[in-house]
């Protein structure tokens, strides 16, 4: 038999376990409530005002490139018929619409529909749909911001160790778009190419060592631009280093040799320090340069800075590699056995 908590009273139980029992079936009772408005809030979605205000746009996801933000374009960004945008109020979670601009150079936006936008900068853009809210009285000081989502008719696309579309309304520098994509990483080439609709051969950009400081970043960029950013190159470890393999070369700082055996995890015990071999590579030429790398790790010669696919090569010492080899017990064993043998 299931007693509640005012019979548990009666049957001569204490007030506070009943009590207790009381507090936790109401709290019990208003978690399914709060559980079930949240559910059916789910369902039924987002505001119906805005969502049918909204709707001659389509939901983002039916368009393939909505799923694709491009890089802040800024708000002297001319806004054009085919641009893809998103407008939302500051603090205002409930005003969101990502709309075309139509081929009349239009969008429809919830409360204040029709607004025209070709021409306009976002900055103007953003300005005007406040004002029209203002105006409205659907907000008091609505803040309105602009993010351009896709443009077909001015952007730039960066492809190769760099990956990025950036808005570009007439043109703009080289280096303000590098800028834009989050400049080069380490593993990159400094020098760049532009594939330009048109022109036959890609125009080939230098930038230095330092792209903020380079004049030649400031080479102008078009509308329609491919800006191939290639792998930077590297340099060989071979023998008897700890990691061997390829190391990228970063073109913004040189790269010395004792500064390449760190990154390669220094020298191994067998190592031959007066056979080190540095294997360049000169147009049609092949140059062998032998260093003694303890020397340079002494101080005693300069470090050399390495080049762009120059072959580094340690060999080894045949009497520390089997020393190497045999490990401290083989070498006791062995000791042991020459002194047992002087001995016999």
């Amino acid at each position: 038999m299931r007693l509640l908590p005012m019979e548990l009273l009666r049957a001569g139980f204490g007030r506070r376990l009943a009590a207790c029992l009381l507090i936790a079936m109401y709290w019990a009772a208003v978690g399914t409530a709060i559980g079930q408005g949240q559910s059916g809030a789910g369902a039924g979605g987002q505001s119906s005002t805005a969502g049918s205000a909204a709707s001659p746009a389509g939901p983002p996801s039916s368009s393939p490139l909505a799923s694709q933000s491009m890089l802040y374009p800024g708000e002297d960004f001319f806004l054009s018929p085919g641009d893809l945008i998103a407008v939302r109020v500051f603090m205002q979670p409930d005003y969101e619409a990502t709309v075309r601009v139509s081929s009349e150079g239009t969008v429809q936006l919830p409360f204040i529909g029709s607004v025209p936008l070709q021409g306009l900068t976002v900055r103007m853009a953003q300005a005007l749909i406040a004002d029209r809210l203002r105006a409205g009285g659907y907000y008091r000081d609505p803040e309105v911001t602009i993010q351009v989502l896709d443009t077909v008719n001015g952007s730039a696309t960066i492809t190769g160790e760099v990956h990025g579309i950036v808005p570009v309304a007439n043109q703009r520098s080289l280096k303000e778009v590098l800028l834009l994509a989050g400049g080069l990483p380490a593993n990159a080439s400094h020098t760049v190419k532009i594939v330009r609709p048109g022109v036959p051969e890609p125009i080939v950009v230098d930038l230095g060592t330092d792209l903020a400081a380079s004049t030649a970043a400031n080479v102008q960029v078009h509308p329609h631009d491919i800006i191939q950013i290639t792998r930077a190159s590297v340099v060989y470890v071979l023998g008897a280093f700890q990691r061997q393999g390829a190391v990228p070369l970063d073109q913004a700082s040189p790269l010395t040799l004792m500064q390449l055996a760190a990154l390669s995890g220094g020298v191994n015990f067998e190592g031959k320090f007066n056979d080190l071999r540095i294997i360049r590579t000169m147009g049609m030429e092949r140059k062998v340069v032998t260093i003694d790398i303890k020397k340079v790790r002494d101080g005693k010669n300069p470090d050399p800075v390495l080049q762009a696919n120059d072959i580094v090569y340690l060999s080894s010492d045949p009497t520390k590699a089997v020393m190497k080899n045999l490990g401290a017990g083989g070498i006791l064993g062995l000791v042991s056995l020459l002194i047992a043998l002087r001995n016999y």
